[in-house]
């Protein structure tokens, strides 16, 4: 799974932009247009630049922190840190940071959930040590 991981990864980083930007805005066409961003899965960064449609002022995005956690058997997502340059955006946001969300079991794509667990698996940095532990135990 660690070559794999890896070439992933690698294809990622080479990807080039401009063809992933005229994907997403075409299928965003009428919505909104992505004009810039950057993903750093070694990092666990994502940048996004954002304009609505309609809309004067663009909105940026970065997510840092991010990652899936394998908690019961259950994979779940979490969002340990992120800011805006839109303070509504960053209060609703205060909604979810922190907060570990079941991934839906979809019968097409389980088989490949240990691969994004293995993309995307992050450390956490908790207070609470009874989830650390927990979590510890299930690793």
């Amino acid at each position: 799974m660690g070559f794999l991981v890896a070439l992933i990864k690698l294809g990622i980083k080479w990807m080039p932009k401009s063809i992933v930007l005229w994907a997403v805005n075409l299928k965003l066409k009428g919505i909104a247009e992505v004009k810039d961003y950057a993903v750093d899965l070694d990092a666990r960064t994502v940048y996004a630049n954002t304009l609505l449609y309609g809309e004067t002022e663009a909105i940026e995005v970065r997510a840092e922190q991010f990652g899936i956690i394998l908690d019961n058997g259950a994979y779940k997502f979490i969002l340990q840190k992120v800011n805006s340059n839109k303070p509504w955006l960053n209060n609703t946001f205060a909604f979810v940071l922190g907060k570990a969300f079941p991934i839906p079991v979809i019968p097409q794509l389980a088989p490949f959930m240990p691969l994004a667990y293995a993309l995307l698996k992050i450390e956490l940095e908790l207070p609470e040590q009874a989830v650390v532990a927990a979590i510890a135990v299930k690793i």
